[in-house]
């Protein structure tokens, strides 16, 4: 018969060493410092030895108790791997994604039938945001942000680069054309309040400037300036490889991809807390895999 140490306390102490401090490891896991202090004493008095050890104000895991946590770790892993796999079989596996509503729509959803083919049992079901700001409360399984920005509750993978370059529809340019940046001066600009500073900052790489009655139109998100781009509304800055697809289909075009302007890179975010299963863990797989992180190209 194995002589297990007390199951909850490995779990508060898997999280307790992963997180750095008790605080955190009870913000994770819905406990109370106290509670969290008690499962990590019960568990050092089962192994006859200290795991934390007092810095300043914060408990901090030893290096013995560092290695520990991470052997715990893969041995969690392997379980939740067992239990699925011992799992229902017809039972789907369920991934709740949180993303921004534009990446959803044009990069994300369009790739997930590929996704599904190495994943049959697996479904994936998207909620959007409107903002790339958006608060990461509960309610997924896995979050995509771009970054960079603190996530201190959250596992952060990079997997997708994003620069962002002029962009208009045929038509436009059809009747007005683009023949060099001189032409800029005789279009509407395009604009939008979740991303500003997109035209200031490609203008600036274009090392071109404006004369002061430019005429604008600024929207509010920038799946509505995307319409009004494909409506030949005027110009506008796109990011890709987001609208990778809408190029290649002739919908718009990059008339200068040679200026562009670097973004931060898309992250796929996982509350260290979540059930780290083998459904979850091929998804960021996979994003890292489509996104050819930190590869990226333009249409031209």
């Amino acid at each position: 018969m194995r002589r297990l140490p007390p199951l909850h306390a490995l779990q508060v102490f898997e999280v307790a060493a992963r997180a750095g401090s008790y605080a955190q490891a009870g913000l994770e896991l819905g406990l109370t410092h106290g509670a969290v202090s008690r499962q990590i004493a019960a568990l050092e008095t089962w192994l006859g030895q200290r795991l934390f050890v007092r810095v300043g104000r914060r408990m901090v895991a030893t290096p013995a108790a560092r290695v520990f946590a991470e052997e715990i770790s893969l041995s969690f892993d392997r379980l939740t791997a067992a239990a699925e796999a011992c799992g229902r079989p017809q039972a789907p596996r369920v991934l709740r994604v949180s993303a921004p509503a534009t990446f959803a729509m044009r990069w994300l959803i369009p790739r997930l039938d590929g996704f599904h083919a190495v994943r049959p049992g697996t479904e994936v079901r998207v909620t959007t945001t409107t903002t790339l700001q958006d608060a990461l409360r509960g309610g997924f399984d896995l979050a995509i942000r771009r970054g960079p920005e603190p996530w201190p509750q959250h596992r952060a993978v990079p997997f997708l680069t994003e620069t962002d370059t002029l962009v208009a529809s045929p038509a436009l340019l059809r009747d007005k054309p683009l023949a060099t940046l001189r032409d800029l001066d005789g279009h509407i600009l395009l604009g939008t309040e979740t991303r500003p500073g997109d035209w200031s900052d490609w203008l600036t790489a274009a090392a071109v400037t404006l004369p002061g009655g430019v005429r604008r139109r600024v929207f509010d998100h920038f799946f509505v300036t995307l319409q009004a781009l494909e409506d030949g509304a005027g110009l506008g800055i796109g990011p890709f490889p987001v609208l990778d697809r809408m190029v290649a289909a002739g919908r718009l075009v990059a008339p200068f991809p040679e200026i562009r302007v670097g973004r931060a890179a898309y992250f796929a975010l996982t509350p260290f807390d979540a059930d780290k299963s083998p459904a979850l863990t091929a998804l960021i797989d996979w994003l890292v895999t489509e996104g050819g992180w930190p590869g990226l190209t333009i249409p031209r």
